[in-house]
């Protein structure tokens, strides 16, 4: 039942990546080369009005993404620091409005949209408020705190009739979308194994963010900030760097692992692992912060309508002195896919045995120049690449947010995809700091 699923699953795909497939079969060389464009969607008179919650780094990125979209505003800020605030009125205006208090910016009328940009353990909450009062959301990943967390905001949002977009960005890109064509051709035969990395190597990119010099209870609304977790006196390092404690972040899984299980998922339409566990440590970060620095997570894929079983490592790394590379592979029985947000490259074994003449007959051509042993030709590439110009993942992850409110229409990843990428990652923690396998039933997402 399943291995017919899948042939559905994969037939529906080959004439949208026909296209993507075709050069393989004609390539007189090792490697060819394919240009992924995206074409502009229509222009719509309407403008969304949009208020940011949490003027942070990420969130004054989404914004800046957000407005550079055509036919958006910016209405309202809001942010627990004084100095944000000040800082937002400089980007968009003295007139827009500014609180530390979000419920006073979801009474407002002249509101269509929320961009919620604040640490993870108020997304569940803000998020639901927002889409009680009528708005359309995009919260940054991911989407909840813990999994006890997901399913009331589901929900709500499934209430609301509103849309709520996740912002995993690289989840819209073509890098992404045409993997997720390569893979429904059969490009790669059946997965059986998957592998993605984050590596950082600057001290910012390590949550060493910047503390300001006027950071204080006059500046900061320090108890509304931890008004919904433990209680303590007012800590700078912990509001500005609030990625190193447990009960504001989630840690190097929560901010980096979702990315990866989010592209993962929409590349092979899968529902998650339903084994988890995870190992790391604190290596070189050690400056108070409750998360290890070095995370590597191992995963159980089941075999479902969607994909046959296969396994998934994911390693990220903080203190990494050699580069800062980002990367999705999977591999599968005819090769394999090694996915970034502006790129794929696709690799097909010419020595690989399976019903594909041309590879065949490459493999029958390179054991015909050796007389003394057979051996494997290196594997036959194609290189995807976007066009130049390319407005990127995080603007097309907008324009699809933006879209969908407009036309009443879907995202890419709307609550319940959200969830099903968030879930593993959390559950990443739990096995870390209980030394145990966790298993998940990624299908009715809760915990086995």
């Amino acid at each position: 039942m399943n291995n017919k699923r899948r042939l559905f699953l994969r037939n529906l795909g080959l004439a949208g990546a026909a296209a993507g497939v075709a050069p393989m079969a004609f390539a007189n060389e090792a490697k060819t080369f394919q240009i992924l464009k995206r074409s502009d969607a229509a222009p719509f008179d309407k403008t969304i009005r949009i208020a940011l919650i949490g003027a942070g780094g990420m969130g004054i990125a989404d914004a800046k993404t957000a407005l550079s979209n055509p036919n958006t505003e910016m209405v309202a800020v809001c942010d627990l620091y004084s100095g944000r605030l000040d800082a937002a009125k400089s980007l968009w205006g003295s007139n827009i409005f500014v609180t530390k208090n979000y419920k006073e910016l979801l009474k407002r009328n002249d509101i269509d949209a929320v961009i919620i940009g604040t640490p993870d353990h108020w997304h569940k909450q803000i998020g639901i408020d927002a889409l009680k009062a009528g708005k359309h959301v995009y919260c940054e990943k991911p989407m909840v705190h813990s999994v006890e967390e997901g399913m009331e905001l589901i929900d709500v949002w499934k209430k609301s009739g509103k849309i709520f977009m996740v912002g995993s960005q690289g989840m819209s890109s073509l890098g992404n979308e045409k993997a997720r064509e390569l893979i429904a051709a059969g490009a790669i035969g059946d997965i059986n194994y998957a592998e993605g990395f984050w590596a950082r190597n600057s001290p910012a990119g390590a949550w060493q963010y910047p503390i300001p010099d006027d950071a204080s209870l006059k500046t900061v609304d320090w108890k509304r900030f931890v008004s919904n977790t433990n209680k303590r006196g007012f800590d700078a390092t912990r509001f500005f760097r609030w990625r190193n404690y447990t009960d504001y972040g989630t840690g190097m899984s929560g901010d980096l692992f979702v990315h990866l299980f989010s592209s993962l998922h929409f590349i092979t339409s899968s529902y998650g692992p339903d084994k988890i566990s995870a190992t790391g440590g604190l290596r070189y970060w050690k400056d108070g912060r409750e998360v290890p620095d070095v995370l590597l997570g191992m995963f159980d894929y089941p075999d479902s309508e969607q994909h046959p079983a296969f396994n998934l490592s994911l390693r990220c790394n903080f203190v990494d002195g050699t580069s800062g590379s980002t990367y999705l592979k999977i591999v599968g029985s005819k090769g394999s896919m090694e996915v970034k947000w502006e790129e794929v490259i696709l690799k097909r074994n010419a020595g690989s045995y399976d019903n594909d003449p041309f590879l065949n007959e490459k493999a029958r051509e390179a054991s015909n120049t050796r007389t003394d042993r057979k051996h494997i030709v290196p594997p036959l590439e194609t290189i995807y690449k976007a066009e130049k110009g390319y407005k990127g993942a995080h603007y097309d992850h907008f324009a699809n947010f933006f879209n969908a409110i407009r036309t009443n229409g879907t995202v890419a990843q709307d609550p319940v995809f959200g969830f099903r990428a968030a879930a593993p990652a959390l559950l990443c923690n739990d096995s870390y700091r209980q030394n145990k396998f966790i298993q998940w039933d990624p299908v009715n997402m809760k915990l086995v």
